[in-house]
């Protein structure tokens, strides 16, 4: 049983979401609180395993909560946001700070029905984060830059990643070091709308390369890396010898939208052996079996080992199908990437 702590200054929120997960039976909402000052007290009494997490709230902001309850108690922390501009960015400093996961609050966009569903997933995901490599990757944000990898021609093979918890800083760390004229890469991050937009200016700001989220009908050449827009799916399409993609509607795929899924089968078909598939840190099976289909089309295929994911699941599900021809720690994934892209 997951003990999950709610942490909101929204009665009706609280009672949305603990009428919610109370519905689960894995789940057990032992306690909200209507700021960070209830919620401290309540942790130390009630050791939730979860917390969710409001960005704004009275006499505490939900940040300054964050980072104090890293420095002393780290907890897996998943911020639950409204969609307002102003909070995409709040929560990616939240990611950046130890918090593993962000979700949207229910609205125009996503139900009740669609929070519930993947709040209770995202629960599961976080309960089985170690926190111990989160706060990790958190003081590598903060250390120097590693020096990027040098990338002497261009290549026009396509790198396709997928993530999910605890990806945000894991695709980070891979895009880091890559180089301004790196191959063309393509990303699915399980993340909200409008969140995925600050992830990708927050990249670019930082990256050698340039970051942005995804348009339909945008061409995809070296030197550019596109982000998934979150609830919609990104597929690669070709033209002739030109690479776009198209951004759409659709159906969630396990339960996501983005898909990893998607974007690895339509890599598949339309760019075979000129590419290169990633599985990075989250829970679930989203992308393994696209990811196989990538390699039984001729790409070639990494996943991120055990001992550096967050969560491994995603990585795991491909593993097992024996769709990752290459299991690596994080940190050695971007160059394994830029030798494989050089391989003709």
């Amino acid at each position: 049983m997951i003990k999950v702590l709610i942490v909101d200054d929204s009665a009706v929120v609280r009672k949305i979401l603990s009428d919610e997960l109370s519905k689960n039976p894995a789940i057990e909402v032992v306690g909200t609180a209507i700021d960070p000052y209830v919620a401290r007290d309540k942790i130390i009494r009630l050791k939730p395993d979860v917390i969710t997490l409001d960005i704004e709230m009275p006499r505490m902001d939900g940040l300054t909560f964050l980072r104090k309850l890293m420095k002393h108690y780290p907890i897996p922390v998943i911020i639950v946001s409204s969609l307002a501009p102003q909070n995409s960015d709040v929560a990616m400093e939240a990611l950046e700070i130890g918090a593993v996961d962000v979700i949207s609050k229910p609205g125009e966009s996503y139900t009740v029905g669609d929070l519930a569903y993947q709040l209770v997933e995202k629960i599961k995901a976080a309960a089985k984060a170690d926190m111990n490599k989160v706060m990790s990757g958190v003081t590598k944000t903060d250390a120097a830059p590693q020096p990027r990898l040098s990338m002497t021609r261009t290549t026009e093979k396509i790198v396709a990643i997928g993530a999910s918890t605890g990806g945000t800083e894991a695709i980070k760390s891979v895009l880091d070091r890559y180089p301004a004229n790196g191959p063309a890469a393509l990303i699915v991050q399980h993340m909200p709308e409008r969140f995925t937009r600050s992830f990708a200016t927050r990249l670019n700001d930082m990256c050698a390369i340039e970051v942005r989220e995804a348009e339909d009908g945008d061409t995809v050449h070296s030197g550019l890396v596109l982000i998934a827009p979150g609830n919609k799916h990104m597929v690669l399409r070709r033209s002739g010898a030109r690479y776009l993609v198209n951004v759409k509607d659709g159906p969630f795929v396990f339960h996501q939208r983005p898909s990893v899924e998607v974007l690895f089968n339509s890599v598949a078909k339309y760019a075979g052996r000129n590419a290169v598939g990633v599985i990075l840190t989250g829970m679930g099976v989203d992308g393994a079996a696209g990811m196989k289909a990538m390699l039984d089309a001729g790409a070639s295929t990494i996943a991120q080992d055990e001992k550096s994911c967050v969560v491994y699941g995603m990585p795991k599900a491909a593993a097992d199908i024996g769709a990752a021809q290459h299991i690596l720690p994080l940190g050695r994934i971007t160059e394994k990437i830029i030798l494989l892209a050089h391989d003709d």
